[in-house]
């Protein structure tokens, strides 16, 4: 009768792992002789090959080395090829198994898998010298580990590069560094390139993905491939008090992926409809942290406006092809742009002084959702902002000018939302209202629903509700003054209740009292 083999812990591989990457079992080799030279280590927390004994540092030694970092796993692979194992992959395989699924998203439709050459990245050995030299300079001296962090690219692509620099005299060995790592610096050879790179921009990040990555990846995620349902939109807007109604006419305006008016009165909550928008759809997509355009590097990715996903813990230590670092994993993007908004942003603009290019708002919103708050106050005349998005809205594609002089064609992959007080045929013309199909308006709320609101706030706001104190409100301040009711008044009113309150350090409930104070303070001007 046959025995069942003992399960593996995660452990045990790891330490076969080890083995296999020195081209030997452990299980089957003998004791090591105390007088030959310590085996390496496989550190299970970084996934990097390091030599335990201490070494003298040699500044001339050639670079053989494998720093920590996602790379690691990579260059074990290939020094496991070197030595002939054909069943790594299959032990890289059953660790994966065992750590759990490498996908942060079972649904996502896009992963950029890590390049293993320059070539697959479309890079040239120029365009990491220029970031690599200009990194050097500014910092003085990295590691391998914090070069290979800061372009995000593996150090098997790097370590060829870093060898010909030596050679060159362009860069040299200052130290050595932990886990088998060594200390770079720039030489004056090396820093005379970096400052001539410099003139031409000081950008040094992660190295640009190409535009044809960039349109690969667009594609594959694109919201004009998203369906939203009725579910979908009931737990994007779980969170707000809206009516079915209003759901219905927003589902197939969200699906359509193209473009809507929000109009109505101020205080009706468009804004806050167009920012749940976005999450209809897929909740994650990658973006390239910068791109790489006929020479111009923009920058993509922008803290500013992009959530990025962090990593889950494991995620993707022992996938053998990687993710590809010069991407991030972001919250699809909803970008919103007030009366702020200029012809410049819609542009790639130039750092006069560092030469960094960034890209513009429509760009960086790819993918998610573009809202145009307070349409008709820009300032800009309104003509000249529509003139500029009628072929985009309709082909869904847009020209940029880079500052090279070039003119690029890109994705306009977004759901642009405008919201405006104003009457949309007030604002443009029949031509351009028939680009955006669909004009929701967002109407006052009703009684019962004004009533609603107040009953859902003023938990929130930690104020006891009182019914007839808000049937006083209503027909004393509303109906006998012929005020309308707006969505952000109950808020707006039970804040100033609450302030009151605390100041006479009365309890906090509504009363008829507290409701003619508030009044009286929030609509003495309006």
């Amino acid at each position: 009768m046959a025995t069942e083999s003992p399960r593996r812990s995660p452990a045990d591989l790891l330490s076969r792992l080890a083995g296999h990457a020195r081209g030997k079992d452990p299980e089957q080799s003998k004791p090591a002789d105390p007088e030959e030279p310590p085996e390496e280590k496989l550190d299970a927390r970084d996934g990097i090959a390091s030599a335990v004994a201490d070494e003298p540092f040699d500044p001339d030694a050639d670079l053989d080395y494998v720093p920590c970092g996602r790379g690691g796993v990579t260059a074990m692979r290939r020094a496991a090829e070197r030595g002939g194992h054909e069943h790594l992959s299959e032990l890289f395989d059953r660790v994966n198994s065992l750590l759990g699924d490498l996908s942060p998203n079972a649904d996502e439709q896009f992963r950029p898998r890590q390049p293993e050459s320059l070539q697959e990245a479309q890079l040239s050995e120029e365009d990491v010298e220029r970031l690599v030299f200009k990194y050097l300079l500014l910092k003085g001296s990295a590691t391998g580990r914090e070069i290979c962090f800061q372009i995000k690219l593996p150090y098997i692509m790097i370590e060829p590069l870093l060898k010909m620099w030596k050679q060159q005299q362009s860069i040299a060995l200052k130290s050595a560094a932990e886990m088998g790592d060594y200390v770079f610096l720039i030489t004056d050879i090396g820093r005379e390139r970096a400052r001539r790179y410099m003139e031409e921009g000081s950008y040094c990040g992660a190295a640009p993905v190409s535009l044809s990555d960039y349109l690969r990846a667009m594609a594959a995620q694109t919201i004009a491939g998203q369906e939203a349902t009725e579910d979908d939109l009931r737990q994007a807007f779980s969170d707000l008090l809206i009516a079915p109604e209003m759901l219905e006419r927003l589902g197939p305006a969200v699906n359509s992926g193209r473009g809507m008016f929000l109009f109505g009165f101020p205080g009706n909550g468009k804004t806050s409809i167009a920012e749940r928008v976005t999450s209809c759809f897929g909740s994650h997509v990658w973006i390239p942290r910068a791109l790489g355009i006929d020479g111009d590097v923009i920058r993509l990715f922008d803290p500013g406006v992009h959530d990025e996903v962090q990593a889950e813990e494991g995620e993707g230590l022992f996938d053998l092809s990687g993710v590809d670092q010069r991407w991030v994993r972001i919250v699809r993007p909803t970008i919103v742009a007030g009366g702020e908004l200029t012809m410049a942003e819609l542009e790639v603009t130039q750092n006069p002084q560092t030469k960094i290019c960034e890209a513009p708002l429509q760009l960086k919103s790819n993918c998610g959702t573009l809202v145009i708050d307070d349409f008709g106050r820009q300032t800009m005349p309104v003509d000249v902002l529509l003139n500029r998005w009628i072929v985009p809205l309709e082909k869904r594609y847009d020209y940029l000018n880079l500052p090279s002089g070039k003119k690029v064609q890109v994705p306009f992959d977004q759901l642009i939302i405008f919201s405006t007080n104003l009457e949309p045929k007030d604002l443009v013309d029949g031509a351009f209202l028939r680009r955006i199909p669909y004009k929701i308006e967002v109407p006052d709320p009703s009684r019962e629903h004004f009533k609603k609101l107040f009953s859902i706030m003023a938990p929130k706001l930690g104020v006891i509700y009182d019914d007839d104190a808000v049937e006083y409100l209503i027909d004393t301040h509303y109906v006998e003054s012929g005020r309308p009711f707006r969505n952000c008044q109950p808020r707006d009113l039970l804040l100033q209740i609450r302030n009151f309150a605390t100041y006479k350090k009365l309890p906090r409930r509504m009363t008829k009292e507290g409701f003619d104070f508030a009044v009286e303070n929030y609509f003495s001007m309006m």
